[in-house]
């Protein structure tokens, strides 16, 4: 017992009450129904899949992580899809940490949802692909890219918001964003980036390449918190943030 009120006592996480009984904690945190809460989750990765394949064929920069995965394959040779997947693994790794407990099921759901992804990543590539969105103008690429940042923001605050199954990355920030940062959207986005933006800086050092990196990039970087964070009162308001920890400050 002592360990135990040692490490949920630690200083970062002082003013966290974590509720103890899993009745307690589903009857705190727990707000909207689980059909509400399986759309958010479907629609989200559907909106998320599309706004990534918008990215990748409009050609006018991505997500900070995909960007980091394009450098590590123009360095070292390393598949793309593999760099992504293993990525994933990683922060599913660094949420068990996070959380100061083992979740299996979270784990295994993070890894599931990473597949599920990419299969429709593809999906939507093929299609944007087909109706030839990649020879547009380079306005309108770079418009429709954006457009795809947006597209994923409000994804990312949908199935945040659901709490069910979300890409590691994206619990992630969730994670930091209630447990850490008091609800701040736009610190956890930028906090969640620096690991990619540090693989982007290794691998622009000893390639001397800086690939992947265009206005869509800056627009994610700059703009995807504030994107999640007005989606969150904005876009079907009444799904509520669902937390499976208690959040920062909340009492």
């Amino acid at each position: 017992m002592f360990l135990y009120h040692l490490i949920y006592h630690l200083p970062v996480i002082s003013s966290t009450e974590i509720i103890e009984t899993e009745r307690e904690r589903k009857a705190a945190i727990i707000v909207n129904t689980l059909p509400e809460r399986w759309t958010g989750l479907i629609v989200g990765l559907l909106l998320n899949a599309m706004g990534q394949g918008l990215c990748i064929v409009g050609a006018m920069g991505s997500g900070i992580w995909t960007a980091a995965a394009i450098n590590l394959n123009a360095w070292q040779g390393w598949n793309i899809g593999i760099i992504l997947f293993v990525s994933g693994i990683l922060s599913a790794l660094t949420n068990q940490f996070l959380i100061h407990r083992v979740d299996l099921p979270r784990f295994v759901a993070e890894v599931a949802y990473a597949f599920l992804y990419g299969y429709f990543v593809n999906i939507f590539t093929w299609l944007f692909t087909a109706l030839g969105v990649g020879s547009w103008p380079v306005l309108a690429r770079a418009f429709v890219s954006c457009f795809g940042v947006v597209t994923f923001g409000i994804a990312i605050s949908l199935y945040q918001r659901a709490n069910l199954i979300m890409h590691p990355n994206d619990d992630t920030s969730n994670i930091l964003r209630f447990r850490y940062l008091h609800g701040n959207a736009t610190a956890s986005q930028l906090v969640d980036f620096i690991p990619p933006i540090i693989a982007i800086i290794i691998t622009w050092a000893f390639s001397g390449k800086l690939l992947g990196i265009n206005v869509a990039t800056v627009f994610s970087m700059l703009f995807n918190g504030v994107i999640i964070a007005w989606s969150d009162t904005h876009i079907w308001p009444r799904l509520k943030h669902n937390f499976k920890i208690q959040p920062a400050g909340r009492k």
